[in-house]
C-alpha cells in the first residue's frame, strides 16, 4: 500500500483493503528473466513495483540466498507526501497456528522472522511449501526515508498505516492470522525515490542427504537469517546490475536466434528453472569445496534429483554455467558408488520426497532402465565436454561403464518399460529410448576413448534409421515402436547435434523436420501418437535438432509454445505439458513451476556452452 498526500492506495496483493483506501490503476506489467515489474498510478503519483529474484550462476553465495527483493519506486510531477507499506503473514510458513514472530534490529535493518513451533523437519505441504524453516521479512531506511514496524492483526496494523502513514512499533505476541508490517515515510517526493524490502524462507537444515544435513552455501559466510538478509540488502546494487545484464543478454541472444517469441519463452523460463535448486554444503563443516546441488521435481512426484528431470533441464545450465550439471549429478553418482542401489541400471532419483535425498536402498524407485542409463551417460559427457574437466568423469568410469554395458545388452530387444513420458505407460521396443541409448553409448565411447562402445551406438543408429527398424517403410518418420507404426517427437536426437557426436546421419534429422508439421494439431505437435498432449521442452529439443529449411519447423514449435503461454487460459506457473487438441486445447495438464523449462534453452545451447556467463561477466567488467 501507499499513502499519497494522506490518501491510501492498494497497490498489490491486498485481499481485504482497509476502509477509506482506494485501488491504484495498473498502467503496465513487464517480466524479464529476473524481474517482474508493475507500474501503477495512485492519485498524482506513479509507483513501480520491481520484484527481483537474482539469478547468479557464478556467485554461489548470491545464488544460494533464499530471498527476493521488492523495490518500490515512487515519483510525481509535483511535490507529494508519500509513505510506502508492506506486510507478510503466516501463510508464508505453509501452515497456520503455533507461529512465533520475532523482530530484530540489526543496525538500521529491521528483520521479522516467523517460525512455527514444533514443525516437522524435512516436511512439505500439498502446495510444495517447506514447513520447517523461517519466513524472513526485512527492510532498512533509504537515504530519504524513515522506517517503522509493527505486528498484530491485519486491521490494526494496516489501519495504523492508513491513519498516520507510520507504524507504532508495538510487537504483541503473534496470534493466528496476524501480520508483520514495515512502512517507509519518504517525506515530500517529486524526483523518483525508492525503498527495498527483502522476503524469503530460510532452512538451516536444507536437505537430508543420505542421513547427513546439507545447508545453503551462503551460510559459510552468513550463518544466521539476520546476517544473511543483511548481506542480501547490502548486495542489492550489485545483484540488480548483474540481473540487468543477464536480462539483456538472454533477450538479445534469443532475439538473434529466433525472434521475440523465443525471447519471451526464455524470459519466462529462467527464474523457474533456477528456483528449483538448492546450492548446498555440509552443515557441520560448512566446506565450500563440497558443493552439491539438489533439484526438486516440483508439482509432479516431488522427487530429489530425478535423472529424467535433470536431463530436460540441462540446456539452461549448459548455457549459463555447466558446473551445475556436475553439481546436480554428483549426489547421484556418490550414492550409486556406495553400492546401496543394487540394480544393474541407473536409479530414477535419490529420494521420493524432497528434501529427503536418502536413496532407494529398498530398490523400489520408479524403474526407467534405458532412460536413466542413457541420460546419465549423456549428461556426464556434456559436462566434461563443456568444462574440459575430465578428472571428474574419470573417477566414475567403472561405475558408468556398468550402465553403458546395460545399454549394450538391453536395447534392440527392449523389454517393456517406462520412458520419461511415463504418463503414457510402458512399452516394449521404444524407438525414442533406442535413439537415446545410441547417443548415450556414442557419448560414453567418446568420453573414455573406448571405440567399441561408440561402435555399438553407431550400430544402433544404423539399425534404427538405415535398416528401418525405427522408421516407417517409407522413411518419413521415426515410429513409436519397432513395428513400423505410430510416431514420436524425436527429442532424444538433440544431444547428438549439441555434442557433435555424429551418431545419426543428417538425413534422419531432415526426415523429422519434414514430418513434424504433418502431425501438428490445433495447438502443437503431440509427444507421440498415443496422446493429445505436448511437452514444451521436448518441442524445443526437437526444433533445435531438426529445425528444417529456414528454421521453419523450429519456429513452428516456438510459435506454438508462445501461443500457449499467452492464450490467457492458464494461471499456474509455466506448465510444460498442455493439450494440443480437443475442448482443452491450449490448457495446461497438471505440471506447474517445474525446472524442466530449462530445456527451452536448447536452441540457444547450440551457440556454445557458458556463453551467457562469458558475455555477462565480460560486459560487466568494462
Amino acid at each position: 500500500m501507499a499513502r499519497v498526500d494522506g490518501v491510501t492506495y492498494s497497490l498489490f496483493g491486498v485481499p481485504s483493503a482497509p476502509s477509506k483506501s482506494l485501488s491504484a490503476s495498473l498502467l503496465n506489467a513487464v517480466y524479464t528473466s529476473t524481474h517482474t515489474i508493475f507500474t501503477l498510478a495512485a492519485g498524482d503519483a506513479t509507483f513501480r513495483l520491481d520484484f527481483l529474484s537474482p539469478v547468479s550462476p557464478n556467485d554461489y553465495v548470491r545464488q544460494s540466498l533464499p530471498f527476493s527483493y521488492l523495490t518500490v519506486f515512487a515519483s510525481s510531477s509535483r511535490s507529494l507526501s508519500i509513505q510506502i507499506y508492506s506486510d507478510v503473514d503466516e501463510t508464508w510458513t505453509g501452515q497456520s497456528g503455533n507461529t512465533i514472530a520475532k523482530a530484530t534490529a540489526a543496525g538500521e535493518t529491521t528483520v521479522f522472522q516467523l517460525t512455527v513451533t514444533n514443525a516437522n523437519l524435512y516436511f512439505q505441504n500439498r502446495m510444495d511449501q517447506a514447513l520447517w524453516g523461517q519466513v524472513v521479512f526485512a527492510s532498512r531506511p533509504s537515504s530519504s526515508s524513515v522506517l517503522t514496524s509493527q505486528s498484530g492483526s491485519a486491521a490494526s496494523v494496516r489501519g495504523q498505516f492508513v491513519t498516520s502513514g507510520a507504524l507504532s512499533g508495538t510487537l504483541p505476541s503473534y496470534a493466528a492470522e496476524d501480520i508483520v508490517g514495515l512502512a517507509h515515510d519518504l517525506g515530500s517526493v517529486s524526483a523518483e525515490q525508492s525503498v527495498t524490502f527483502a522476503v524469503g524462507y530460510t532452512r538451516e537444515a536444507a536437505v537430508n542427504y543420505l542421513g547427513n544435513a546439507r545447508t545453503g552455501y551462503y551460510r559459510a559466510t552468513y550463518p544466521d537469517p539476520v546476517s544473511a538478509v543483511g548481506h542480501f540488502l547490502d548486495d542489492y546494487a550489485a545483484a540488480a546490475t548483474e540481473s540487468k545484464m543477464i536480462d539483456m543478454t538472454v533477450e538479445d541472444r534469443a532475439n538473434e536466434i529466433a525472434g521475440t517469441a523465443y525471447a519471451d519463452i526464455l524470459a519466462l523460463s529462467t527464474r523457474q528453472a533456477w528456483g528449483a535448486i538448492d546450492v548446498t554444503i555440509p552443515i557441520e563443516s560448512l566446506d565450500t569445496n563440497d558443493i552439491l546441488v539438489f533439484m526438486k521435481e516440483i508439482s509432479t512426484d516431488g522427487n530429489v534429483n530425478t535423472i529424467d528431470v535433470i536431463y530436460p533441464a540441462f540446456p539452461i545450465f549448459y548455457v549459463m554455467n555447466p558446473d551445475y550439471i556436475k553439481f546436480l549429478l554428483e549426489p547421484v553418482l556418490r550414492y550409486l558408488a556406495t553400492g546401496r542401489w543394487t540394480q544393474p541400471y541407473v536409479v530414477h532419483d535419490i529420494g521420493s520426497s524432497y528434501p529427503n535425498a536418502i536413496g532407494h536402498d529398498d530398490q523400489k524407485a520408479e524403474a526407467q532402465p534405458v532412460e536413466e542409463c542413457a541420460n546419465l551417460l549423456i549428461l556426464v559427457y556434456t559436462y566434461s565436454l563443456a568444462s574440459g574437466d575430465l578428472a571428474w568423469a574419470n573417477q566414475y568410469q567403472t561405475l558408468l561403464q556398468r550402465y553403458a554395458d546395460y545399454l549394450v545388452n538391453n536395447v534392440l530387444n527392449m523389454p517393456s518399460q517406462l520412458s520419461t513420458d511415463d504418463g503414457s505407460g510402458p512399452l516394449t521396443n521404444q524407438t525414442s529410448l533406442a535413439i537415446k541409448a545410441a547417443v548415450g553409448l556414442t557419448a560414453f565411447g567418446r568420453m573414455y576413448s573406448l571405440p567399441d562402445y561408440t561402435k555399438v551406438g553407431l550400430q544402433y543408429s544404423d539399425a534404427l534409421y538405415a535398416q528401418g527398424l525405427g522408421t516407417d517403410a517409407g522413411k518419413t518418420r521415426f515410429v513409436l515402436q519397432y513395428d513400423g507404426t505410430g510416431y514420436i517427437t524425436a527429442y532424444n536426437l538433440f544431444p547428438d547435434i549439441l555434442l557433435k557426436l555424429g551418431t545419426f546421419p543428417q538425413a534422419a534429422f531432415d526426415m523429422e523436420a519434414a514430418f513434424y508439421p504433418s502431425v501438428r494439431a490445433e495447438a502443437g505437435v503431440p509427444i507421440d501418437s498415443r496422446t493429445t498432449i505436448c511437452n514444451t521442452g521436448w518441442m524445443l529439443f526437437a526444433g533445435a535438432s531438426s529445425p528444417g529449411p529456414n528454421n521453419a519447423t523450429r519456429d513452428l514449435f516456438i510459435n506454438d509454445i508462445h501461443a500457449f503461454i499467452s492464450n490467457g487460459l492458464n494461471t499456474q506457473p509455466f506448465g510444460d505439458v498442455y493439450f494440443v487438441t480437443g475442448s482443452k486445447s491450449g490448457k495446461a495438464v497438471r505440471n506447474r513451476a517445474r525446472p524442466v523449462v530449462g530445456g527451452h534453452f536448447a536452441p540457444l545451447a547450440l551457440q556454445g556452452s557458458g556463453i551467457l556467463v562469458k558475455i555477462v561477466f565480460s560486459d560487466s567488467t568494462q
